[in-house]
């Protein structure tokens, strides 16, 4: 078999995508149709719709779209099938329905941003970080009725830093699927689609290691917990910047407003405060946690511009607040 005979539909929406759509078209690859999700209302009104970007890409390039409101829709089934494609590629989009993903000869395969079974969820990347991992990857493989759960084809291997946040894994995962869906093609193509893949029981630590979820991140989720030890605090933060970006309760004068914590610093002061309570030096600011301060470096206040710490107490010279 050969690369231009394999009919392949590419699912995705969000920029992640973008990366593995682009690598199989400029590669060569016969992608017949692109499916993402229907345009967004955008707006002060709503009244106007933005697509999503695989979409823009997938129009710069003429390929067929499909943008299906129900996955199960009678008329959006009929219109796959007509593709008749070999294989299907999932990337950042949602879950499908069993009449879908069965659909090709060959299967559909997801490109998952995490080292499967660890993080199943909607927000490996974040979660990975938060819980302090030196390493996440990618994961390709089968899907099957559960979400996440399905033979593994491949994983690829990726380190993150002490001081990387999401936007650093996420570009650099965004590259790194981009190679595993194209691989994992390539292997489809020379096994003639009989691909060996594995279960995911057979990637479980063999100590027995708990498995971490990747449940979706909302507005709660991102409420700092100064009781917390710096450490988890700093890599929570990391692990929701810059996006949507952790948040803290700012007391002053007896108002209270939201402040937003983008960027902090691990530091060695300790003190007998009580978690939240804020040390002013110089142009430095520090928080006390558990178990000793920790640096603030990057924040924003409600209505205002992200800022550094020293622009932030410029402003609030002589004035006394508390964080919890």
């Amino acid at each position: 078999m050969k690369k231009e005979d394999l009919r392949i539909i590419f699912m995705g929406t969000p920029e992640f995508a973008v990366e593995s759509l682009k690598n199989l078209v400029e590669g060569g690859y016969n992608v017949v149709a692109v499916v993402t999700q229907p345009d967004k209302a955008v707006g002060r009104h709503q009244d106007q719709l933005q697509p999503s970007q695989v979409k823009q890409y997938a129009m710069e390039h003429n390929l067929p779209i499909l943008q299906p409101v129900k996955m199960k829709d009678p008329e959006f089934v009929e219109l796959l099938q007509s593709y008749k494609a070999d294989l299907q590629v999932v990337v950042a989009f949602r879950m499908l329905p069993e009449v879908v993903w069965d659909m090709p000869r060959f299967g559909t395969f997801n490109v998952h941003a995490a080292l499967l079974p660890q993080y199943r969820g909607a927000a490996p990347i974040n979660w990975a970080i938060i819980n302090g991992e030196t390493e996440t990857g990618v994961t390709t493989f089968f899907l099957d009725k559960d979400i996440d759960t399905g033979k593994i084809i491949m994983q690829k291997h990726f380190p993150i830093p002490d001081e990387a946040d999401v936007e650093y894994v996420y570009d650099g995962l965004m590259k790194l699927g981009a190679e595993a869906a194209k691989e994992t093609i390539d292997m489809i193509i020379a096994n003639d689609g009989n691909v060996d893949a594995m279960e995911q029981s057979q990637f479980a630590d063999s100590e027995g290691k708990e498995l971490n979820s990747a449940p979706k991140i909302f507005k709660e989720t991102c409420k700092i917990d100064w009781n917390k030890t710096a450490k988890e605090v700093y890599d929570f933060v990391r692990g929701l910047s810059p996006y949507p970006g952790t948040w803290t309760n700012m007391t002053e004068d007896n108002k209270t407003s939201v402040l937003k914590i983008f960027k902090t610093a691990k530091t060695d002061i300790h003190d007998d405060a009580k978690p939240g309570t804020v040390f002013k030096e110089k142009n430095s600011l520090y928080v006390m946690c558990s178990d000793c301060c920790l640096e603030i470096m990057e924040l924003q206040m409600a209505g205002k511009k992200r800022m550094d710490a020293k622009a932030f107490l410029n402003g609030m010279r002589d004035k006394t607040f508390t964080l919890e």
